[in-house]
């Protein structure tokens, strides 16, 4: 069970562990590495020794944990009574918090869940007959390597047995061993024990098992597939060539598709989207299903253009497409093709929408119950896409949002809200990007005028490196979509992503370098960046203090 303190750590924020028993009393569960460079472009820092930061301790995300035991077992596990995971940025990860007892218990209970169905599924899991004396010993090798994402050690190997030979019948070994197993710190952890050789600056080689695991987690959100462990096992992950290999062949499965579509939707805060209100008087048309819908258009949205598409990052910024599905056809404004199917791309109006920050989806989570959010929605702009996140306001700053207004527009009472000079070194960077989203609702429907008067959607972008002003949402987009300082943001938000922290400005610097360097040789092509991160120090080495 995870937790106890020779395991893997309670506090989830070490920098690496030791893989100790499984069934064990008590087992619960400077430089700034950037020089001037080479002529060839390449930092100099990267030719040299390599460098990277100390990463906490990282535990499965309730959605990993779900996506490993589909893969192990063919069961769906209800992570819902789990705790929440914690944030790297906008994203799930949890590297900070101790696992309290009530964790450990939560664990427990659904370990026991699914162990109880993996008996009905006892075929499907074993692949030799019960009746033959070796046949538990290499379910537990099999399933063991999978599940812990390495071979098992002949003392794990000898406990997963005994418990088989304590059970009254075959299926109810398996379902003990099951049960254990998801327990373990070995399969609730990414655990990472390569130490350095001496003199190395405590920089360690991960070896191919570990690379495999990041792999996966990166590129899957779940564990390695038996050909990438394979491959772990063979030395082909042992090169920046071998893992590019392996990452484009992850890439071409269908369960890169939750990746692509995780990054977006948290990214964007649209993930939040099931905690989101609306007032019923003022939204009658506000839904479950549409909050689905608008999950589901940014899901399949990234997924076409990063998987399938172009993979440009100026697309996902300006398309004048998307993938919708009822009741966005009406919210949009936009009458359904004459046979179409779920998942076929639909032309939207230029003038209208251009790209993710458009999406009915990313608005509705960035507003108010009862109206639109200028602030929220420039908030989230500044932090995800340009990384300059507005410093939080004073203690003693009112918060609360003002009221509607009949009688005024948006803009006019939010620009008396912020009026105080006290504010006004914050929102001049919020505001100007987030009025510009005027031009939205609540829920992301498009209006031309608000409460009787046209709506004004004019807004500036200040602090950047692409300063200017526009009108709308769809000029700032195209904007947004040719500025270096978004280019890399994106890069660092995807770094994020992967390793599950923030990245550290000094041991993390070369490893930015490059993956800026390779991001902008592709044309700023968010499938090469993905594929480049996986080659750079802070995926191939760790620092074990």
């Amino acid at each position: 069970m995870p937790g106890s303190d020779d395991e893997s750590g309670t506090s989830g924020g070490g920098s690496g562990t030791e893989q100790g028993d499984d069934l064990g009393e008590d087992e619960t569960g400077s430089s700034d590495g950037a020089d001037e460079g080479t002529d060839d472009g390449e930092p100099s820092s990267c030719l040299n020794e390599p460098s990277v930061a100390e990463a906490p301790l990282r535990r499965f995300t309730r959605r990993q944990y779900a996506n490993a035991v589909r893969d192990l077992m063919g069961i769906a596990a209800d992570t819902q009574g789990l705790d929440d995971d914690e944030k790297a940025g906008p994203f799930d990860a949890n590297v900070t918090a101790p696992v309290s007892g009530v964790t450990v218990e939560q664990y427990r209970a659904l370990a026991e869940a699914v162990g109880l169905e993996a008996m009905a599924k006892v075929e499907d899991l074993v692949a030799c007959d019960p009746a033959e004396a070796t046949c538990a010993d290499s379910f537990i090798v099999d399933f063991g390597r999978r599940a812990y994402r390495r071979p098992l050690t002949a003392e794990q190997s000898a406990r997963y047995l005994a418990l088989m030979d304590d059970a009254d019948t075959f299926e109810d070994g398996v379902r003990m061993v099951v049960t254990a197993m998801l327990q373990s710190p070995n399969f609730l952890y990414v655990v990472e024990t390569s130490l350095p050789d001496p003199g190395s600056d405590n920089i360690a080689v991960l070896d191919g098992y570990e690379l495999a695991s990041r792999l996966s987690l990166f590129l899957w959100n779940s564990i390695p597939d038996p050909e990438l462990l394979d491959a772990a096992r063979d030395g082909a992950l042992d090169t920046p060539e071998g893992l590019r290999d392996e990452a484009l062949r992850l890439l071409t499965d269908t369960r890169a598709r939750d990746a692509v579509a995780s990054f977006h939707t948290q990214w964007l805060g649209v993930d939040e989207l099931e905690h989101t209100t609306k007032s019923t008087e003022l939204f009658p048309e506000w839904s479950v299903s549409m909050r689905a819908a608008m999950e589901n258009e940014m899901k399949h949205f990234a997924q076409a253009v990063v998987l399938q598409g172009d993979g440009k990052l100026e697309t996902l910024l300006s398309a004048d497409f998307s993938y919708i599905e009822d009741p966005l056809f009406e919210l949009y404004g936009v009458d359904k093709p004459s046979g179409h199917t779920v998942g076929d791309p639909v032309a939207m109006d230029p003038t209208q929408r251009a790209g993710l920050l458009t999406h009915a989806g990313f608005l509705a989570a960035h507003a108010h119950p009862d109206q639109s959010g200028p602030i929220q929605r420039g908030v989230a702009v500044r932090t995800n896409l340009l990384c300059t996140p507005p410093p939080p306001p004073p203690p003693d700053v009112d918060a609360i949002p003002p009221s509607p207004d009949p009688m005024a527009t948006t803009r006019e009472i939010f620009e008396q809200h912020t009026a105080d000079p006290a504010c006004a070194g914050c929102h001049v960077l919020i505001d100007g990007i987030g009025l510009g989203f005027e031009g939205y609702d609540a829920i992301g429907a498009y209006r031309a005028t608000e409460n009787g008067p046209p709506v004004d959607q004019t807004g500036a972008v200040v602090g950047s490196d692409v300063d200017g002003e526009f009108d709308g949402a769809v000029e700032l987009a195209n904007m947004l979509a040719t500025s270096e300082d978004v280019r890399s943001c994106v890069a660092r938000q995807w770094f994020r992503y992967a390793f599950g922290r923030i990245e550290d400005p000094q041991g993390d610097a070369c490893s930015l370098e490059v993956l800026d360097a390779a991001f902008a040789e592709s044309d700023y092509n968010v499938r090469e960046l993905m594929v480049a991160l996986v080659q750079t120090d802070a995926f191939r080495y760790r620092y074990a203090n």
